[in-house]
């Protein structure tokens, strides 16, 4: 199985006060993120890591990346330093990635888009950075634990959340 997660922030206080992350502290934060990532993540499948993964050195990325589940791929993010890229765990690092799943081009980057490769013809964009704060744009979608309950999502689910967020719509308008 093929999963998408961004904005783990993992080791960085910031994410608690900025985010409003519902964690008393950065050690329940992490060690509930850790937890989510592997009660959904199997040690076969495939988790593309689109960007601002951790803060701290590359040992304890490494260490970090060691108690995750699955082949972890990183599309770089903002705070994505050196150390986070040269961290071993990762099969692979780039800044930008284009996919197909489930007949479906998906685009892979930090930064959500205006446009895309694509996105004419039903490709999708998948992204990071927002936190969840950008209003949706068809066939867009912010993968982010801030938006997906702090776990990686299969592209199912991501396509989904919508489908959910515009029967939730439909059923009480916003005023």
């Amino acid at each position: 199985m093929i999963f998408f997660t961004a904005d783990t922030h993992f080791t960085d206080p910031r994410v608690l006060r900025l985010d409003k992350r519902p964690f008393p502290d950065l050690a329940t934060h992490d060690a509930a993120l850790v937890e989510a990532w592997n009660a959904a993540v199997g040690e076969d499948d495939e988790v593309w890591h689109l960007g601002d993964f951790a803060r701290g050195g590359a040992d304890h990325k490494t260490a970090l990346l060691g108690r995750l589940h699955g082949r972890k791929h990183l599309v770089l993010g903002n705070n994505d330093d050196e150390a986070t890229a040269r961290a071993s765990g990762w099969e692979s690092v780039s800044a930008y990635r284009e996919m197909e799943l489930d007949g479906r081009k998906l685009v892979l980057c930090h930064y959500a888009f205006r446009t895309w490769n694509g996105s004419g013809k039903g490709a999708l964009d998948l992204h990071g950075h927002s936190h969840g704060r950008l209003a949706p744009m068809t066939g867009q979608y912010d993968v982010g634990v801030d938006v997906f309950r702090f776990r990686p999502v299969t592209l199912p689910e991501i396509l989904v959340s919508r489908r959910r967020r515009a029967k939730r719509d439909e059923i009480s308008p916003k005023p």
